[in-house]
């Protein structure tokens, strides 16, 4: 078990964004990725570290990021702090899984969701009007039920609250068809990829999102991976062997957290309720369990 990362005050360097999870350092043309411990639930950060969280993350991250090369180019330079620059390298033990360089590009202003089954606010959004992003689907879908093809189902990216679901009409009014187009292919087929992958691990990749920039236009701006990626805080994972549409299904993120959080008498505001110890040791296992069923590999 990696020593619980709370924050990452130690890194004297100028920070470029300190985000629910994440720490970013700026270090010119590179940044610098820290994946801390602590968690959010309903964009309200816990007090309370979940051991662990952030080397899971980071190293599912990486070991997407290297699966998906063929499809699509991404961000990542390095992941082993002792080759770092700026003198990081006298941190690496700290560093060492939950963290890693990557170049500085252009991020788009959007989110790229796909939707292989019906759950969240694609059920609620069906079960009102039929659609699911304004796209009409087949009656009768119950909940979990696989969808005809994947969705791809944008969003807005909110500074603060919660983030809003676009039209694909409205992407292009954002980004222009042909860059709107690109973003498209390339979620529906790094989707379609892992979601192969994830079943023949027993694990059913329920929907993701992504998030995409651009590198310098001066290197033709190609369009490159970023940020996240198939990991349990930005995909919904499944036990395939516990599939079973019509209900609610057993996940390897953080809902079960949200799921506790509901039986409480909290209107999802700070200060947050403290976390017992056994909802932080279940949602530890929960991430380490989706570490281990991805990769084959166990935390050091």
């Amino acid at each position: 078990m990696s020593t619980p990362m709370r924050d990452t005050r130690f890194i004297h360097l100028p920070l470029y964004i300190r985000g629910k999870v994440r720490d970013v350092y700026d270090l010119g043309d590179q940044l610098l990725i820290v994946v801390t411990d602590r968690i959010s639930a309903f964009d309200v950060v816990f007090n309370e570290l979940i051991p662990d969280k952030g080397v899971v993350l980071n190293s599912i991250s990486a070991f997407w990021f290297d699966l998906t090369r063929d499809i699509i180019a991404n961000h990542v330079l390095s992941t082993d702090p002792r080759s770092y620059p700026c003198g990081l390298d006298q941190y690496a033990d700290r560093l060492d899984g939950r963290s890693m360089l990557v170049r500085k590009i252009k991020m788009l202003p959007v989110e790229c969701i796909v939707r292989g089954y019906l759950e969240g606010s694609a059920l609620k959004e069906y079960r009102q009007s039929g659609t699911i992003g304004g796209m009409p689907m087949p009656s009768g879908l119950r909940q979990a039920d696989r969808l005809p093809e994947p969705l791809f189902t944008p969003s807005t990216k909110a500074e603060s609250g919660h983030d809003q679901n676009i039209s694909f009409a409205q992407l292009c009014g954002i980004l222009g068809e042909d860059l709107a187009a690109e973003i498209r292919t390339k979620s529906l087929a790094l989707y379609r990829m892992a979601a192969r992958y994830a079943e023949s691990r027993g694990i059913i990749l329920a929907d993701t999102k992504f998030e995409f920039g651009q590198a310098d236009e001066r290197e033709d701006g190609q369009l490159i991976l970023g940020d996240e990626i198939f990991t349990p805080d930005s995909s919904r994972f499944w036990d395939l062997a516990d599939y079973e549409p019509g209900r609610a299904q057993k996940s390897f993120d953080k809902q079960y957290l949200r799921e506790w959080l509901e039986t409480l008498n909290w209107d999802k505001n700070s200060p947050p309720p403290t976390l017992p110890d056994e909802v932080i040791s279940r949602t530890a296992a929960k991430y380490r369990d989706a570490y281990f069923r991805l990769t084959g590999k166990i935390l050091p």
